[in-house]
């Protein structure tokens, strides 16, 4: 049977590494520390609250711009972090998960031939979402090994086109976390232009080392021209959940709203119930970056009988390794090396560069059990 020609919106897309490093890792038998998920289970008293919401009839659409008092918990909790009043009617929206909102903040402003700066290595959702709203990526490498932004380029960069620049702190895939004087730089470059930012802070509960999250909510001159993106999947270990949501000023939402209604028009009922009464508990997100240090730094102990070299980690999932000390393989060569005869399996940070970009580097998330990331290590060891 012959099927219809269309002309692709993403020619240069195909399978992603995470599709193939999982499937490797499932054939090979292997530990899967490639994908940004935990192998444990989301708090009990959450599916608790989810259930009990479920069972009082909260299973019907519930208002597109999400329950109620899940938008009032989430101003709550902005203003005891960030010190700022949010407007929980006009200024969030809840998202089936924060890469839809990425997407619809691209999709809300970006007209064919407007330019968005980005930051490689970048999160693999990014510049997609860009080329299918027939924008241009403009690329701008963090400075390795310590993945710092050189604001200087950003300026040289920045053209009459430049509709929009993304950044991700704590980062993925590398773990870095921007300064108040990153947020400062910014604020000043983009102030009086009509550039928009879009900040994608999913994990802004994981931080390290006694360092602050510098959302941009903190920043009023960067607010208000900025869509943010978070996710609770991120918050209570509930990834498969997709639910996150997008604050922007109440002009910038207004337009975010006419792209939501006519896509997911509104997210799960029952776990925005569970969710908002699971905020009122906040130690539960308070401990988070305590709770996810101690993975981090059981990892770097376990890690340390081997030749891997730690890189820069204050944030995220995930913590990148160095092997240019003991290999010159592909770092994806080495990946698939590592799964099949090792059964550990990674993501190659080359895959989050255009261009592939290959600075020796692996990065391993983990956001596992301790017993996980110990026979991970084993393995490793044992290889090595």
């Amino acid at each position: 049977m012959e099927y219809p020609v269309i002309q692709s919106k993403l020619p240069d897309v195909g399978t992603t590494i995470f599709t193939v490093m999982s499937q490797l890792a499932l054939q090979y038998n292997a530990i899967n520390l490639g994908q940004g998920f935990p192998d444990f289970n989301t708090n009990e008293r959450l599916i608790n609250l989810v259930h009990e919401a479920m069972l009082k009839g909260q299973n019907q659409y519930t208002h597109m711009n999400g329950l109620l008092l899940l938008r009032e918990r989430i101003a709550d909790k902005v203003k005891l972090l960030y010190g700022t009043d949010i407007n929980s009617d006009t200024q969030i929206t809840v998202t089936p998960g924060g890469t839809y909102a990425i997407y619809t903040a691209f999709t809300t402003i970006l007209q064919p031939g407007d330019e968005v700066i980005v930051f490689e290595p970048a999160y693999d959702s990014y510049i997609p979402n860009i080329v299918v709203n027939g924008a241009k990526p403009v690329l701008i490498d963090l400075q390795y090994p310590t993945y710092t932004i050189n604001w200087e380029e950003v300026k040289q960069k920045i053209t009459s086109k430049t509709r929009a620049i993304i950044i991700n702190s704590p980062h993925n895939p590398t773990g870095t976390v921007l300064s108040k004087e990153d947020l400062l730089q910014l604020q000043a470059i983009v102030s009086d232009s009509n550039i928009i930012v879009i900040s994608d802070e999913v994990y802004e509960h994981l931080v390290y080392d006694g360092l602050q999250h510098e959302s941009v909510l903190k920043y009023p001159e960067l607010m208000k021209r900025s869509f943010v993106s978070f996710s609770f999947g991120k918050t209570y270990h509930c990834t498969g959940w997709k639910l996150g949501y997008c604050i922007a000023p109440e002009g910038l939402m207004r337009e975010f709203r006419k792209i939501h209604q006519f896509n997911a028009f509104s997210t799960n009922t029952p776990m925005q119930a569970g969710l908002a009464m699971m905020l009122e508990d906040r130690e539960a997100y308070l401990s988070l970056s305590r709770i996810m240090q101690q993975k981090r730094d059981y990892l770097l102990s376990l890690m340390s009988a081997t030749p891997f070299e730690p890189l820069t980690c204050h944030g995220s999932y995930f913590q990148c390794y160095s092997y240019k000390s003991f290999s010159n393989e592909k770092d994806a060569q080495l990946a698939i090396r590592l799964t099949k005869e090792a059964g550990v399996a990674t993501i190659p940070v080359s895959v989050f560069y255009s261009d592939n970009t290959d600075n020796k580097v692996l990065r391993f998330c983990f956001s596992k059990q301790e017993s996980t990331l110990a026979e991970a290590a084993a393995r490793l060891q044992r290889l090595f």
